[in-house]
């Protein structure tokens, strides 16, 4: 088999409509990292785990994608992007399968763990190919006009895990299931969706000709190319800023997106708002994602219009300044649930909004003749970001009870406006061509 043979079932054609591969392939890529980040904090806090354990088991399965820029190299100097996509997909859904099987056992916590972190590798080398795929076959403009898209797509993904199968787990416990049964169900209906996903990709991704296999330099082993292709990011003037933009600019989301559902959930008496699984399913699963697709979409939209430059600080304003809301709740900690939730959703929709710029930056600097691994160490340094922050957040909240730990929130904000101040940005860069 030749290396442009890989997994290739659809017709060899680059110029397939976007609409028909994007939105999937993203629904692909956020199903997993919403399993990690937020469904397993739910089903881990419905099977009786303390918030701090919730906060460092679950955050430690980030690493997959703090370190994927370790592996990321291999996936552009083997095989295609599109091998790599479906393969990943593959073994995804037979870990969430693993998963359904294992949870009713005594040590499932164990197994659980093991799994998921077998799932987040995979998820982690999807992102790699699956976002070397969006670059190699769109051009700047399409991908500014796209990026609202892709983040609307995996948006349904987080509704879809997050909102849907978080609410049939609380449907099923309602309805006299046991926990660790109710969540098995949920597991391997999540299999079943994800092996889908893998089989339409299969016939439908396109077969773009940039898509192949990097060749290694004239003369090189490929280790020193491996090096090589890792430090080529790393040698920009300005690499210092951009690195801490990374890391800081969702600093305090990273925290608060770790606590939002445990808050929820527990007793009033300890501070929570005591909602069901099914409640929080439909609030902060549901309605809050939707508002966060609002505000990608609008985030994308508005870049395409005006510019990078022109929204950055606009966005990490309205990213950050609804925080406040999470203040409100702890305080008051109101019964309605419409009020709850349009709280929620305004929250989400700041941070929709706001991410776009986050998302759009990692693209800019990715640029260059190895984008697939360029936006794999973007990403990697994002998780990590997101996996330090959050691993600490269970201890703090605990620490602090969840009024001060919402104040706390309000002052770790404070980096994310220092590194926006600090970046330069083309004033053009993502704005649609004139003509």
């Amino acid at each position: 088999m030749g290396e442009n043979d890989d997994i290739k079932a659809a017709p060899s054609n680059e110029k397939r409509n976007p609409w028909l591969w994007v939105p999937s392939v993203y629904v692909a890529e956020g199903i997993p990292y919403m399993i990690v980040m937020a469904v397993s904090v739910v089903m881990y806090k419905n099977l009786g785990l303390s918030n701090t354990d919730i906060a460092l088991y679950t955050s430690w399965l980030y690493l997959p994608w703090v370190i994927k820029p370790l592996w990321s190299p291999f996936v552009d100097l083997f095989r295609t992007k599109r091998y790599w996509i479906v393969l990943t997909q593959l073994v995804i859904g037979a870990a969430f399968a693993c998963v359904a099987l294992t949870l009713p056992a005594a040590d499932f916590v164990r197994y659980t763990l093991a799994i998921l972190w077998i799932m987040a590798f995979s998820s982690a080398t999807h992102d790699i190919a699956a976002d070397g795929f969006y670059m190699l076959g769109l051009d700047t403009p399409r991908q500014a006009a796209f990026v609202g898209v892709r983040t609307v797509f995996y948006r349904v993904a987080t509704i879809a895990s997050k909102g849907g199968l978080v609410v049939l787990a609380g449907i099923l416990q309602k309805n006299g299931y046991p926990v660790a049964c109710a969540w098995s169900i949920t597991f391997m209906v999540l299999a079943a969706v994800f092996l889908s996903l893998c089989l339409y990709h299969f016939f439908i991704l396109p077969c773009p000709a940039t898509d192949r296999p990097a060749s290694l330099a004239e003369g090189r082993s490929l280790l020193a190319e491996y090096f090589r292709i890792i430090t080529l990011f790393f040698r920009r003037k300005d690499i210092v800023v951009i690195i801490c933009f990374f890391l800081f600019y969702r600093f305090a989301e990273a925290q608060l997106v770790k606590m939002v559902a445990p808050f929820l959930l527990d007793a009033r008496e300890k501070g929570g708002l005591g909602l069901s699984t099914a409640d929080v399913g439909w609030i902060y699963g549901t309605v809050g994602v939707a508002a966060l697709m609002l505000g990608g979409l609008l985030g994308g939209y508005v870049i395409y219009r005006n510019g990078l430059k022109f929204w950055l600080w606009p966005m990490v304003i309205i990213m950050h300044l609804p925080d406040l809301i999470f203040v409100y709740l702890s305080h008051a900690q109101p019964q309605s649930i419409w009020f709850i939730g349009w709280a929620v959703a305004v929250e989400q929709f700041g941070y929709g909004f706001g991410f776009t710029a986050y998302t759009m930056y990692m693209i800019m600097v990715s640029q260059g003749e190895y984008k697939t691994v360029f936006y794999a160490i973007a990403t990697g340094i994002m998780a990590l970001g997101m996996m330090l922050p959050s691993m600490m957040s269970g201890w703090i909240q605990e620490k602090l009870g969840y009024i001060n730990f919402y104040y706390w929130i309000l002052l770790t904000t404070i980096p994310g406006f220092i590194v926006t101040a600090l970046v330069k940005i083309n004033p053009d860069y993502g704005k649609k061509k004139n003509g």
